[in-house]
């Protein structure tokens, strides 16, 4: 095998899965940060989607409740209630809980047939096992087409992207492992090697203080990726419209408070 070529193939496929996440499953389906044509978002989403992400429609609605209820009772993945919970636990429930409908907080992708496919009518297993079946075809194709190196390259990156925001939802919400620029009313922190294996998501006390805004990196060492690419989308006309905080004027340190919101 050749190493370099092996190393070119999963550093591509690395980054269209984890933007696949940050730029199509969060920034644009969970809270509708910018907007783009439909086979541009098709095309992020099927990233993340064959990084075993799961339904989009699922990944959204989870992701909208968790910013509703962070770090209470209600929230489907806070530390708070075990690190084992918040990184894989909450993944393994039947169906929606009581307080999470995708019909009430997702109305925007449950008309989508794609969409209304991969989540299989709220059934959470077999939507899991759809994406694993998917994600393992997708492989085989790319074996057939293109041997076995392209294909394991995919496949590692795929598993390996498919962990980071399971690991995010732990490392981000507990305060001794990063900082604070917002005094938000909850336990988001950024931290910054988080940051480089998600392409910018660790910087999620930022996140949670503007949870709208396209960019998450502020200050000038918060580098972030996915914001640089959603950019450079818009340059080339890729994007109309894109929301971003006057980070400028509204910049606070940690000593005010600032209010968490919600999309």
């Amino acid at each position: 095998m050749d190493l370099t070529f092996f190393i070119t193939a999963f550093t591509l496929f690395y980054i269209w899965h984890i933007m696949g996440v940050t730029i199509g499953y969060h920034r644009l389906l969970s809270h509708r940060s910018f907007r783009c044509p439909k086979l541009v978002e098709y095309f992020w989403v099927v990233g993340g989607y064959l990084a075993f992400e799961g339904s989009p429609i699922w990944w959204a609605t989870i992701h909208r409740a968790h910013h509703r209820y962070t770090d209470e009772p209600l929230d489907p993945h806070s530390p708070r209630d075990g690190w084992l919970r918040a990184y894989y636990g909450w993944i393994f429930g039947a169906g929606y809980p009581d307080h999470i409908c995708p019909q009430e907080q997702a109305k925007d992708l449950v008309s989508d047939p794609l969409y209304q496919f991969l989540e299989q009518n709220g059934r959470w297993h077999r939507a899991h096992i759809l994406a694993v079946l998917l994600g393992i075809a997708f492989r085989l194709a790319l074996l057939l087409c293109f041997g076995w190196t392209i294909a394991l390259a995919s496949l590692l990156a795929g598993v390996l992207v498919q962990q980071v925001p399971l690991l995010l939802n732990v490392v981000c919400h507990m305060p001794k492992l990063g900082y604070k620029n917002y005094a938000t009313n909850e336990d988001s922190v950024n931290v910054w090697w988080v940051a480089l294996l998600t392409a910018g998501e660790g910087w999620h006390n930022n996140h949670h203080a503007f949870p709208g805004s396209a960019r998450s990196g502020f200050r000038r060492l918060e580098i972030d990726p996915s914001w640089l690419m959603i950019r450079f989308m818009k340059l080339f006309g890729l994007v109309s419209w894109l929301r971003e905080e006057t980070i400028a004027s509204t910049f606070k340190t940690n000593e005010t408070p600032i209010a968490s919101r919600a999309q």
